[in-house]
């Protein structure tokens, strides 16, 4: 991060240096890019989109994981009751259960983190796409989207955030 921010502050120098104005001449915007993500409409959308795809898996999941715990309390409980060769039967049939709910556990998650890079990769492409808009028709001399302080004066993120709800 600090590299990021040291290469934007030699860029905005050069920039001005090669320009040959002093900084208050600049137009200098920021753009918060987890607000972005957070309050945009396309950014909700995906974010709905994704919660409707995944939540069949989820529930199925959840009620595999309260009928595993259930099926590990009963035995818990008949344990001390039951003979050791069923005892050791159940045992592993609960283990080869868990291994099962947990490889399923691994795999939704990995299935929802793709689709989550893919949909918001897709609202950084038009965010971006805003982003340059805004620059070229305001003109500004530079756009940034990391850094640590931005003043109000400086923040266009409302403007992009407008813009892509407006569908532009």
């Amino acid at each position: 991060m600090i590299k990021s921010l040291s290469k934007t502050l030699v860029a905005a120098a050069a920039l001005t240096l090669a320009m040959g104005v002093s900084a208050q001449e600049l137009k200098i915007g920021y753009v918060n890019s987890e607000r972005v993500l957070r309050e945009a409409a396309p950014a909700k959308a995906a974010q709905a989109k994704l919660e409707a795809e995944f939540k069949k898996r989820e529930t199925e999941l959840a009620d595999q994981g309260n009928r595993l715990r259930g099926a590990m309390e009963k035995l818990e409980k008949e344990a001390p009751t039951l003979p050791e060769s069923e005892r050791t039967r159940r045992q592993r049939d609960l283990a080869d259960q868990d291994r099962d709910f947990q490889r399923k556990r691994r795999e939704l998650l990995e299935d929802l983190n793709q689709r989550k890079n893919e949909e918001l990769s897709a609202v950084v492409e038009r965010a971006n796409k805003v982003i340059k808009q805004i620059f070229e028709q305001e003109k500004y001399d530079i756009i940034l989207q990391e850094v640590i302080f931005a003043g109000p004066r400086v923040d266009i993120t409302k403007k992009v955030i407008d813009a892509l709800n407006a569908g532009k």
